[in-house]
C-alpha cells in the first residue's frame, strides 16, 4: 500500500498519508476538528462516521470552517 495518496480537498489536489481517518486528516492539514463540516464524495459526512472513515485515494472532500458571528 502507497504511504501518500492523492484526494481532493476543496476543489484542489493534495497528497497525504495513507489510513488517515477524517479527523486525523483535518488535524494534518491544520483545520480544528471540532470547528468544520465535511462533505466527503459528495454526502455530508455527520460527525458520528469521522472515525470509522478512512480516507483513500481519489476521494473528494470539502471542508467548510464554521464562523460565528451576527
Amino acid at each position: 500500500m502507497p504511504s501518500q495518496i492523492t484526494l481532493q480537498i476543496n476543489g484542489e489536489n493534495r497528497n497525504c498519508p495513507s489510513q488517515m481517518l477524517i479527523p486525523d486528516l483535518l488535524t494534518h492539514l491544520g483545520f480544528n476538528p471540532r470547528l468544520v463540516a465535511v462533505e466527503y464524495n459528495g454526502e455530508i459526512l455527520h460527525r458520528q462516521f469521522w472515525l470509522e472513515t478512512e480516507v483513500r485515494e481519489g476521494d473528494k472532500l470539502e471542508v467548510v470552517t464554521i464562523v460565528g458571528g451576527g
